[in-house]
C-alpha cells in the first residue's frame, strides 16, 4: 500500500462544544481520490472545514507527509499545499474570471509565480482562459465551479479538498466537472471529494467512506458499496 500524504487520525471537530465529527479515520495516498458520500447535514462539508483549519479539532490529528499541521492557521495549510474549494461558487461576483483566479495567488509564493500559474490553471482549464475577461456574475454554473477549481491550483494545491462539486449543475454540466477531475488526477494532485450521490463517484474514487451523523459507518471501494443495496437505501435513499 502506497504510504499516505494526507492521514486523519480519530479526529473529532464540532461547533460550540458539540461534537459534530466523531473519531475520524482516512488516509489518502499521493495521487489518489477518496470520496466522503453521505446524507446533507451530516458533517461532510464539516470535515473539510476541519482538514482545512476553519474548524478546530476536539480530538484526534491531522497530518501531511508524516507532519502535524491540525494546530496551523488556514493560510498556513495553503501554504503547506491544501486547498479546500467550497461548496457553491463563493465567487467574487462584479469581478473578471482572470482577477478571480489571481486571489487564489495571495499568498507570497504563490503570488511570486503567477503567470505560471495562471498558464497551468488555463492548460487544464481552457475555458477559463477564453472566459478570463469576463465578469463572474454572467457565467454560467458550470463555469463558475471551473473558476472556483481554478482559484484553488493558483496556490499551488498539492491536496483539493472539493466540497460536492457537482451541486445544483445539469448532469451534462456535471459530467463537465468530473471531466476536470479526471484531469486534476491526471495531473498529480490528491483529491478528497465530498459527494452526496454515491454512483456518481463509484468508479472514480480509491475509496468510499459513508459519513452519517459525524461517523463513517461504511468504508470500501465503489463498486462494493454498490454493491450493497442496502445500504444506499438506508443511508443514501437510492
Amino acid at each position: 500500500m502506497a504510504e499516505a500524504l494526507l492521514k486523519i487520525d480519530n479526529l473529532s471537530a464540532g461547533y460550540h462544544g458539540q461534537d459534530v465529527l466523531r473519531g475520524l479515520s482516512l488516509s489518502i495516498a499521493e495521487g489518489g481520490l477518496v470520496a466522503i458520500v453521505g446524507p446533507n447535514g451530516h458533517g461532510k462539508s464539516t470535515l473539510l472545514r476541519a482538514i482545512s483549519g476553519l474548524l478546530r479539532l476536539t480530538g484526534g490529528s491531522i497530518e501531511l507527509e508524516g507532519k502535524r499541521i491540525d494546530r496551523l492557521r488556514p493560510d498556513q495549510i495553503v501554504a503547506a499545499g491544501i486547498v479546500h474549494v467550497p461548496q457553491g461558487d463563493l465567487l467574487f461576483p462584479e469581478m473578471t474570471v482572470l482577477e478571480n483566479l489571481q486571489m487564489g495567488a495571495y499568498l507570497p509564493a504563490a503570488a511570486s509565480q503567477m503567470a505560471e500559474r495562471l498558464e497551468q490553471v488555463y492548460a487544464l482549464l481552457p475555458k477559463l482562459k477564453d472566459r478570463r475577461s469576463q465578469v463572474a456574475s454572467t457565467l454560467s454554473g458550470g463555469e463558475r465551479r471551473m473558476v472556483g477549481i481554478g482559484r484553488g491550483l493558483m496556490a499551488d494545491a498539492r491536496v483539493m479538498l472539493l466540497d460536492e462539486p457537482s451541486l445544483g449543475l445539469a448532469p451534462i454540466i456535471i459530467d463537465q466537472i468530473y471531466e476536470v477531475i479526471d484531469a486534476l488526477r491526471r495531473s498529480g494532485r490528491t483529491i478528497l471529494l465530498v459527494e452526496e450521490n454515491a454512483s456518481r463517484v463509484a468508479d472514480k474514487a480509491d475509496h468510499i467512506h459513508l459519513l452519517d451523523h459525524g461517523e463513517f459507518v461504511w468504508s470500501g471501494a465503489g463498486s462494493a458499496l454498490m454493491a450493497r443495496p442496502e445500504i444506499l437505501a438506508t443511508y443514501l435513499g437510492s
